[in-house]
């Protein structure tokens, strides 16, 4: 499949990218996680864009995205990226699917549109937003300013299961080290302390949740009665790359069920 790379234009006048394309009319976004890239998607790209309109955004300083004249850099700020991006596509009826980060920035934007007809979360709450207490955050926090690449090998191994191709994990830590700090920092700084409840608040569109095996309890249970979970056992933080096959045909029960 080829995909038509489309340049356009973010709030702050920067420019963003993302690639589209595939036969039918259901759009679908595709929106990556903290300091990762819009082909990171190319599987479920392939295998979605024979039935759907697909699409893969490089959030604001990620991939080929530019970030300068941004000084937002918070999950909220980000949701602008995803905005800018539907208006681009003229999509009315789009699906946002988040991974990790970019499950937050979907909820984001979703609860400010009405061009969203669902979202689907991506592992999105491995970590307990909105329980985490300042300590606690700062503690997640910290190694990346003492050491940037190393702490972010540690997450990748952390976060990665054992179903994970090792040239495929080596990859994410070069390419997530790779980041420049002077936007990975503080949009780290503020994914640490966002709290789902506004967009909760303010959602209409139903969310989904595609899980690894490293949802915590507490995650759980603030999404129960507002997301639908659907279980990938056997994956860690990237089931859409540790097991793409089985992900893919997770993500078309998912769709079916819209």
């Amino acid at each position: 499949m080829t995909y038509q790379k489309t340049n356009f234009p973010g709030i702050a006048g920067h420019q963003l990218v993302m690639d589209q394309g595939g036969e039918g009319s259901q759009p679908i976004l595709f929106i990556h996680g903290w300091t990762c890239r819009r082909d990171y998607w190319v599987p479920q790209m392939a295998d979605l864009a024979r039935d759907y309109r697909v699409a893969a955004l490089d959030l604001s300083g990620h991939g080929e995205s530019e970030s300068e004249g941004r000084t937002d850099w918070s999950v909220t700020g980000l949701a602008d990226d995803v905005t800018a991006a539907l208006e681009a596509l003229g999509a009315e009826d789009a699906v946002l699917v988040g991974h990790s980060m970019g499950g937050t920035v979907a909820l984001e934007a979703a609860a400010r549109t009405d061009v969203v007809r669902a979202v689907v979360l991506v592992d999105t709450f491995v970590l307990p937003y909105g329980d985490l207490s300042e300590a606690d955050a700062q503690g997640i926090e910290t190694p990346f300013h003492e050491d940037f690449a190393a702490a972010m090998a540690g997450l990748v191994d952390n976060a990665t299961g054992s179903a994970m191709d090792e040239s495929t994990r080596v990859r994410l830590k070069r390419e997530m080290a790779a980041a420049d700090t002077a936007w990975a920092l503080p949009l780290w700084r503020d994914l640490l302390r966002w709290s789902p409840e506004p967009a909760f608040g303010a959602l209409e569109a139903p969310v989904h949740a595609i899980n690894g095996d490293l949802i915590p309890e507490p995650a759980r249970q603030r999404c129960a009665g507002r997301v639908t979970e659907w279980h990938m056992p056997g994956t860690g933080h990237f089931p859409q790359m540790e097991m793409p096959e089985a992900f893919n045909r997770k993500l078309r029960e998912v769709l079916a069920a819209l």
